[in-house]
């Protein structure tokens, strides 16, 4: 059973896409916990001194989204999955952005898991990410996606499959491949760097 407060969340995504410019500012004070901890969450995962701060990634995400096309919400879940995209462009942005003037020499380093990190002992960065999830977006979006909500977005399985339109299976399916695959081409991508 939904709460009245997400039952509220869901009323004013909805009256976004419906156009109701005034629903985002009602919306933000609903969200704003939820968001920040996810911001906190992506930036926990960061290089300790990062130049980028929780609240200034939160605000970059929130100006993307308001500046961004007519949405279309299918629910809070998609939201926060949307929300949890988008941070991760902006940290991406910032990191290539950050590589490019230092030629490399700023490399933000990410762990997706225990797994991935064990394949990798030094981290990833953020870019090398984002470069492996394109490819295997490439390969196989879905499992792309489950990555991004379940790494990025924070999302439990039930969740992802609820956003996916998939069983919870199928998400743990997807899940465990591209865990194996993006240790494999984070590996690989480390081996030719080096």
């Amino acid at each position: 059973m939904k709460s009245p407060r997400s039952e509220r969340i869901t009323e004013l995504l909805q009256s976004w896409n419906d156009g109701d410019h005034g629903a985002i500012e009602k919306l933000m004070p609903l969200v704003y916990d939820e968001l920040h901890r996810l911001a906190q969450r992506h930036m926990s995962r960061e290089r300790p001194g990062h130049t980028l701060q929780t609240t200034a990634l939160l605000n970059e995400a929130y100006l993307r989204l308001v500046d961004s096309a007519r949405p279309n919400w299918e629910g809070r879940t998609h939201f926060y999955g949307i929300c949890a995209n988008v941070m991760r462009r902006v940290l991406v942005d910032w990191a290539r952005s950050h590589q490019a003037s230092k030629r490399g020499g700023g490399v933000c380093i990410l762990e997706i898991d225990q797994e991935l990190a064990a394949a990798n002992p030094l981290g990833t960065d953020l870019v090398a990410v984002d470069d492996a999830l394109e490819a295997l977006a490439r390969v196989d979006p879905r499992q792309s996606q489950v990555v991004e909500l379940r790494f990025f977005g924070g999302l439990n399985m039930r969740e992802t499959a609820e956003m996916l339109k998939v069983s919870v299976e199928t998400v743990q399916r997807d899940w465990k491949f591209a865990k194996s695959w993006l240790r494999r081409e984070l590996a690989e991508g480390h081996s030719r760097g080096s």
